[in-house]
């Protein structure tokens, strides 16, 4: 970068999103009037990292684009329960070159762990992860894994980057003051280089160093005491050898812990953003209080991982989505559609006798599950039988209360509904306490006008659906029509009301599209919570464009808007990992889910309309299209709720 052709103390426009969304909400607009950038060859170990990067921090609300305009930086103070993940982002933008032709240069960013005055810790790698925002369709979306407890970054010239930290609290976590820091350091340009990029002399040596090793301690059954210890001496002073090789230098930490990091390595030189974080006593539920369910395309997976149906492969891919979704308060269900948008959905691949259908169905985080009713996409008596004697073992459990099936998706005549009926009654023939879920937007099309037909959906259905899971798009902001959907539903008998988002509602009503603002999308689940909802469907979370490759770059289905169906990504396409990568959008539902878990408890005191009148007092969500665009009234929320509830 030519540092006199683009002066760092220009102020950048924010970028906007696909649907409208903006950038950085809740944090002032103006940028910084930095000093004059510094001239000539730099050595960053020579400089302090302050003058050559502009670090600051940001809500997990906020779209941290390339073009986002440097803040002032401050300690980040952070609330969270037990069983609860909070995250920030911090953003590092260069302000003038040190490194290689085509980089601005390389820095080194670490993680400490938190500690308490009494000695607890939240430590790195298991309750602290640290991402980094890579854009997508030009917007800021997946969160791709970097190393920990120290990752290099190459930033590059008159770009922002940002680091997403993730801390997850465990529920056994002792309430209390945690404090750490992420210390941000400027490397010379030869540090790009990946340490772990052995010649074979190099690995040779390795070899025969780990080799020795177990030359040392293998042959000691029988030997004197004495010779035990000078063997097992002589192997760890070999081994430290090995860990103290430039291979291992960036790893020379203790419990993720900076204070025994080599001098050369965290110097005075370094920037560093102090966290500070309340652990209070309130222990967010094992299992959601709101059944999330959230579809996954098995066809998809079986197209882009090269997988066969009823493979070890397949169930061990199937198995890794499901495990990986639990952390985010989803329960998944995989999918494929039929004909006339009729659906074969379910929860666990195996069958209702084998072991990990228990594994899987009473695991506490599992809020919901689907069972397969086969012959909603394919007929024949076979595959009623078989149902049949499946829901006849998981009827004897106690986690039946969960289960649920969802047959056709969006019925939209009378033909259509006709066959649901007739679905739904076989299932009752020989599981009346069954749960029948359908989605609609539309009534069977003979109603007088088209949302009387829509509300009337329920009397229709009876006693054929038992989860009335309803569009938000058709409320579009008239939130006075729930009083009429709601007075339809029998909840004194078992019935319930869910909704769902899709392709709509569009901006600027809450959804999960990509560019749409970080509050939109954690705005969904306020929605929920607000207008009365008991659960939630999202349609497909992997449901990209075919690829058959794992790596093949994503595509968004034609015909979307973008992200609509994706909130995660195949790993793969960011690294050698074949662990999912998440969305930002992924991560804004979980910390949605979590705000329903706060209104709950403060609810449970005080009763709802307290809650209610909370949601309006801070101004975090009035209606679908009065809801906050900045951060602040989300810690105002939740921080009323602290004080009022804490013990």
């Amino acid at each position: 970068m030519d540092d006199s052709g683009n002066p760092q103390d220009v102020i950048v426009p924010p970028v906007e999103g696909v649907a409208g969304g903006g950038t950085a909400y809740g944090w002032t607009e103006g940028g910084l009037q930095g000093a004059s950038p510094l001239k000539g060859s730099i050595d960053p170990t020579e400089v302090p990292t302050a003058d050559l990067v502009h670090v600051w921090c940001m809500p997990s609300t906020a779209n941290v684009g390339p073009q986002e305009t440097p803040r002032n930086l401050e300690s980040v103070n952070l609330l969270a329960g037990r069983n609860e993940r909070e995250s920030i982002q911090i953003a590092l933008r260069p302000k003038v070159s040190w490194g290689n032709p085509g980089n601005a240069g390389v820095v080194q960013v670490q993680c400490s762990d938190l500690c308490s005055t009494s000695g607890d810790r939240l430590v790195v790698g298991q309750s602290i992860n640290m991402r980094r925002v890579v854009p997508i369709l030009g917007v800021p979306d997946a969160l791709a894994p970097l190393d920990l407890p120290i990752s290099q970054i190459n930033l590059l010239p008159g770009e922002t980057t940002a680091v997403w930290i993730s801390i997850d609290v465990p529920s056994a976590q002792p309430p209390g003051q945690y404090e750490g820091e992420i210390i941000i350091t400027a490397t010379k340009a030869d540090a790009e280089a990946p340490a772990h990029c052995l010649g074979k002399a190099e690995k040779h040596q390795l070899y025969r160093d780990l080799e020795s090793c177990l030359e040392m301690v293998e042959p000691i059954d029988g030997k004197p005491v004495d010779e035990v210890v000078e063997r097992v001496k002589s192997a760890t002073t070999s081994l430290r050898r090995v860990l103290l090789s430039p291979l291992f230098s960036e790893f020379c930490t203790l419990n993720g812990s900076v204070d025994m990091m080599e001098e050369d390595a965290v110097s005075s030189l370094s920037a560093r953003v102090k966290i500070n974080m309340t652990v209070w006593d309130f222990i967010l539920p094992a299992t959601p209080s709101l059944p999330a369910v959230f579809g996954i395309s098995d066809t998809v997976i079986e197209d882009r991982f090269g997988v066969e149906h009823g493979t070890d492969e397949w169930y061990e891919a199937l198995d890794q989505h499901f495990k990986w979704l639990l952390q985010y308060k989803i329960s998944p269900y995989f999918c494929r559609w039929g004909d006339s948008m009729r659906v074969l959905t379910y929860t666990c691949p195996w069958p209702a006798d084998h072991p990990k259908s228990d594994e899987y169905f009473s695991d506490p985080r599992l809020a919901a599950y689907a069972l397969p009713y086969s012959r909603s996409v394919s007929g024949g008596d076979a595959a009623k039988d078989y149902i049949q004697k499946q829901i006849d073992i998981l009827r004897t459990k106690s986690h039946w209360k969960k289960a649920y099936f969802y047959l056709w998706d969006e019925p939209l005549n009378l033909e259509q509904y006709e066959s649901l009926r007739s679905l739904a009654s076989e299932i009752h023939a020989y599981a009346p306490d069954a749960r029948v879920l359908t989605t609609y937007y539309c009534g069977p099309s003979n109603a007088p006008t088209a949302f009387e037909g829509f509300v009337k959906v329920p009397k229709f259905l009876r006693p054929h659906t038992q989860i009335y899971c309803t569009s938000e798009w058709v409320l579009g902001n008239r939130e006075d029509l729930v009083k009429d959907i709601v007075s339809e539903i029998q909840t004194e008998n078992g019935e319930e009301w869910w909704t769902y988002v899709c392709l709509g509602p569009s901006d600027p009503h809450p959804n999960w599209h990509l560019g749409m603002r970080g509050t939109q999308h954690r705005a969904v689940m306020w929605r929920v919570w607000k207008e009365g909802g008991t659960g939630f469907l999202y349609w497909g979370a992997n449901c990209y464009e075919k690829a058959n490759v794992p790596s093949a770059e994503i595509r968004f289905r034609r015909g979307l808007p973008p992200g609509d169906g994706v909130l995660f990504y195949p790993g793969q396409v960011f690294s050698s990992s074949s662990q999912p990568v998440a969305s930002v959008r992924l991560e804004r539902i979980l910390s949605g889910l979590q705000d329903i878990e706060y209104l709950r408890l403060y609810s449970s005191r005080y009763g709802r309309d307290e809650g209610l009148a909370l949601l309006e007092k801070t101004g975090l969500y009035l209606g679908p299209e009065r809801y906050t665009h900045d951060h602040t009234p989300i810690d105002a929320m939740r921080g009323e709720i602290y004080n009022a509830c804490r013990s």
